[in-house]
C-alpha cells in the first residue's frame, strides 16, 4: 500500500501503457476495416486488451493508481480467476444453452487459446471499468458522505439459500425450461457467495446496503452495462467480419420488444449488470482461497 500512496502523492501522468491500450484498439480497428481475418477472428480478446490498458491508463490518471501501477502482482491473478469463473459458466451453459460460437478456428490448440485469452480479459474489463466510475464520479462529487442509517437487508441465510436454489434448480431442469433461467443464475452467485464474503471479513454487498453505502453496486452495474455494450458491439462486428463470435439462444417469449443490440435481445442487456456484481463476489472469495489476502496484501476491490 506503500506504493500505491507513493503514487498518489505524485503527479498524475497519464501512463505509457494507457497509450499502449489506445494504439492496439485503433490498430484492431484498422485491420478489421482492411479485411484482416486475423483481427476479425481475435477481435474479442485484442479489443479487450487494448481497453484495460487504456481504461487503467485513465483510472492512474483520475485517481493516482490504476490496477497496472497500484497492484500489478494482482493482475495475473484476476485473469487466472477470470479463466475458472468463465469456464463455470460455460459448464452451466452445456445444460442451459443460452450461447453458442462461430467461426472459431479449427485448430483446437488455437482455439483453446483464443477462448483462454478471451476469458481471462472479462474480470479485469469489469474491474477497471466499476474503479473508473467511481474515480471519475468521486472527481465530480467529492468525497462519500458517511452513512449511519442502518437498512434491513434481511438474514444471510435466506440469502444463501435463495441463491443456491436460484443456481441448482435451473440446471436440474430439462434445457428447454433450462434456458428460460439463465437469469436466476446470474442472481443467484451473488446471493450465494456475499454472505460467505461476509463472514469472511471481506467486501460485501450485504454489508453495504445495510450502512447505505451505495456506491460500490453502483459503480459495478454501470461498469456491467458498458462493458456490455463493448462487448456486444465488437462481437456484431466480428460476425460482420465473418470472424470468431458468439450467437444466443435466447428464447422467444422473453423477446418482448424484438429489439436487438448486435446480437443480444435488448432485454438480454440487463443481464450484464448483475453479472458485474458476481464477478465481484467471485473474485474477492476465491481471491482469498488462493491467499490473495495473504501473498499480495488488501484486495484492489476492498477499497
Amino acid at each position: 500500500m506503500a506504493a500505491v500512496s507513493q503514487l498518489d502523492r505524485g503527479a498524475r501522468r497519464f501512463p505509457v501503457y494507457g497509450w499502449l491500450g489506445a494504439a492496439i484498439l485503433l490498430a484492431g480497428q484498422a485491420a478489421l476495416l482492411a479485411g484482416s481475418q486475423i483481427a476479425a477472428t481475435w477481435l474479442t480478446p485484442i479489443m479487450w486488451t487494448g481497453y484495460f490498458l487504456l481504461a487503467d491508463g485513465l483510472l492512474a490518471r483520475l485517481r493516482g493508481h490504476g490496477w497496472l501501477n497500484g497492484y500489478p502482482r494482482d493482475v495475473p491473478l484476476v485473469a487466472l480467476i477470470s479463466v475458472l469463473v468463465w469456464l463455470l459458466f460455460e459448464a452451466c451453459n452445456l445444460r442451459m444453452l443460452n450461447w453458442a460460437y462461430a467461426g472459431l478456428p479449427s485448430n483446437p490448440w488455437v482455439r483453446n487459446a483464443g477462448y483462454l485469452w478471451s476469458f481471462a480479459t472479462i474480470m479485469p474489463g469489469v474491474f477497471v471499468t466499476a474503479d473508473l466510475a467511481a474515480a471519475a464520479y468521486q472527481r465530480l462529487a467529492g468525497a462519500p458522505t458517511a452513512s449511519l442509517q442502518r437498512r434491513p437487508v434481511g438474514p444471510a441465510w435466506a440469502w444463501f439459500l435463495a441463491g443456491l436454489g436460484l443456481v441448482t434448480i435451473p440446471l436440474l431442469l430439462p434445457a428447454e425450461q433450462a434456458a428460460y433461467l439463465f437469469g436466476a443464475v446470474w442472481i443467484g452467485f451473488i446471493l450465494l457467495l456475499d454472505p460467505i464474503n461476509q463472514r469472511l471479513g471481506l467486501p460485501s454487498l450485504r454489508v453495504e446496503l445495510r450502512h447505505g453505502r451505495l456506491r460500490p453496486l453502483a459503480a459495478f452495474l454501470v461498469a456491467g452495462l458498458i462493458c456490455g455494450l463493448l462487448w456486444e458491439g465488437w462481437n456484431l462486428q466480428a460476425a460482420k467480419a465473418g470472424g470468431a463470435y458468439w450467437i444466443y439462444t435466447f428464447p422467444g417469449a422473453l423477446r418482448i420488444t424484438g429489439l436487438y443490440y448486435g446480437h443480444m435481445p435488448i432485454e438480454g442487456l440487463l443481464g450484464f449488470l448483475p453479472f458485474a456484481l458476481e464477478l465481484r463476489a467471485f473474485y474477492l472469495l476465491l481471491r482469498t482461497l488462493l491467499g490473495g489476502s495473504r501473498v499480495f496484501g488488501p484486495s484492489p476491490l476492498g477499497e
